[in-house]
Order: C-alpha cells, then structure tokens, then sequence
C-alpha cells in the first residue's frame, strides 16, 4: 500500500465529506429536516459528527486501496456508489422505522449517492500509479 497517497487522499476524503455533509444535509435539507425537528438534537454532538465523518473517508479510502490497486477515479467511483447504495439501504430502513418524510429519504438517498461517487473519485484519482507503471504500446509501422 502507498501510505503517503493512502493519507493524502483520506484527509482530502475527509475534508470534502465533511463540507459536502454541511452544505447538503445541514443547509439544503436544513428545511425538510425542520418538519420533524423533534427527531433530531437541538445542538448536534460535534465530536461525533467529526469521528462518523473520519470513519467514513478512512474505510472508503481503504476499500479503494484494497480493491482498486490501479486507482482511478472512473473505478472507485464505482466504489462510492456502492457504497452509498448501501447507506441507502440504511436510510430505507430509518424511514420505515421512524416517522420521516418521502423528501428526507430521497435527500438522503441522492446525497449519499453524490457524496460517496465523488468522494470515491477523488480517492481514485490521487491513489492512481505513478506514471512510470504504465506502459504504452507503440504503433506498427505501415
């Protein structure tokens, strides 16, 4: 495993998880989480936010690491997608479980799928070879 890449590209996972969470569930879903806000802690509980948050980026760095040795952003994008997908079955189950609406699910479903397909290229993207590992076919002559 390339340890330095490794470390670069969870702490860029995490960072971009993190901001992406804010934006998406904490501003543009702000509101639909509003109409049952008796679910939900008046004041979140940020060392636990940030921990979900590095466990998240350091297991899909990871699996990206493991899986995917070649890197690549198209591939563990791939990654991230299935990975969201299963979160989205985590979120069905919330939603049968807990009184949330149809628009929060969605939300959180088409959030998972972004964040993790994008989380997932950019972890591909900076664990990708070094260009000396590719090899390059030459062109028969005519």
């Amino acid at each position: 495993m390339k340890w330095k890449k490794f470390i670069i590209a969870f702490i860029i996972a995490f960072v971009f998880l993190f901001v992406f969470g804010f934006l998406w569930y904490g501003m543009l879903m702000h509101g639909a989480h509003q109409q049952v806000a008796t679910l939900f802690r008046a004041e979140p509980r940020y060392h636990a936010l940030i921990l979900g948050h590095i466990v998240m980026a350091f297991f899909l760095t990871l699996l990206c690491a493991r899986f995917v040795p070649a890197g690549g952003a198209g591939t563990c994008s791939l990654l991230g997608i299935l990975v969201a997908l299963v979160y989205a079955g985590a979120d069905l189950i919330t939603f049968a479980v807990q009184p949330l609406t149809r628009q929060i699910l969605i939300g959180w479903v088409v959030g998972d799928l972004i964040q993790f397909a994008i989380a997932g290229a950019i972890v591909g993207a900076i664990y990708k070879p070094a260009a000396a590992h590719i090899t390059f076919v030459k062109e028969r002559p005519r």
